[in-house]
């Protein structure tokens, strides 16, 4: 009975390690890829931003002999570990679906295709609308001609990495919630309730996850708020569609009893 009972445990822990070689070889080698190939073109895209509020004359400068050598191996680790995610996603998703039955992959199924999709959209609009937003603040702030602007590479990269996570995290918001609203482990209504107590806790939020000034915090707590508000509209829809499932069993369930 006990071997019987190992069996499939040990066939559990092979194939998640099987999963997790792929996943982690995957990583490896987008990593690998990123560096080799794309490792100076990756910086120039982040930092294409900043050029053009520099201006021709704008440039970046290293402290140390090695800052470029790992600038460019820190982006194109990230840049494997962004483009790697589908993959990890999937291997997930192929170890996790025989043990589910038909309707909870039809339910779990549609949040892990979002969730990438979402985390891409996040970074996206780091890069297009926050990004220039905020270099022109900082900048700005300083206007006497007597002070010249050095940026390090490390430094840029440590911000522009700090906003991409965090604006692809925030827009995980409606994943994470959607699926505590599917599980039942939360209500529409809670969040409604909750909503003012909830505004204070994102802009908490926003001001660890980004820079301290209040452009950064800003533009990362609105559309924090506004996945919120996704969610409860989408929870709502949720809820709505189980209570009519409810009611559908019952009716069933009626006209099946004997008379």
């Amino acid at each position: 009975m006990q071997a019987d009972e190992k069996a499939p445990f040990l066939d559990h822990l092979i194939e998640l390690r099987h999963r997790l070689v792929i996943s982690v070889a995957t990583i490896i080698g987008a990593f690998l890829v990123c560096w080799g190939l794309f490792s100076q073109e990756l910086f120039n895209f982040l930092s294409q931003p900043l050029r053009e509020i520099l201006g021709p004359t704008g440039k970046m400068v290293m402290t140390a002999p090695h800052e470029a050598f790992f600038t460019y191996a820190r982006i194109s680790f990230f840049a494997g570990l962004f483009l790697s995610i589908p993959v990890v996603l999937t291997q997930l998703w192929l170890f996790v679906a025989p043990g589910l039955y038909q309707n909870e992959k039809k339910a779990f199924l549609p949040f892990l295709i979002a969730a990438p999709v979402l985390f891409f959209i996040g970074g996206a609009a780091a890069y297009y609308v926050v990004f220039p937003t905020a270099f022109r603040y900082f900048l700005g702030l300083v206007s006497d001609q007597s002070i010249e602007t050095l940026i390090t590479m490390r430094s840029y990269l440590d911000l522009v990495i700090a906003l991409i996570f965090a604006f692809g995290l925030t827009f995980e918001l409606p994943v994470a919630l959607l699926l505590l609203i599917k599980a039942r482990l939360i209500s529409v209504q809670a969040l409604v309730n909750k909503r003012r107590y909830n505004i204070v806790l994102v802009f908490v939020i926003a001001a660890v996850l980004t820079p301290p000034d209040p452009i950064s915090q800003i533009l990362l707590a609105i559309p924090m708020m506004a996945m919120y508000e996704i969610s409860i509209f989408f929870g709502r829809r949720i809820e709505k569609a189980r209570e009519q499932e409810a009611t559908t069993d019952v009716s069933d369930y009626d006209k099946d009893a004997p008379t």
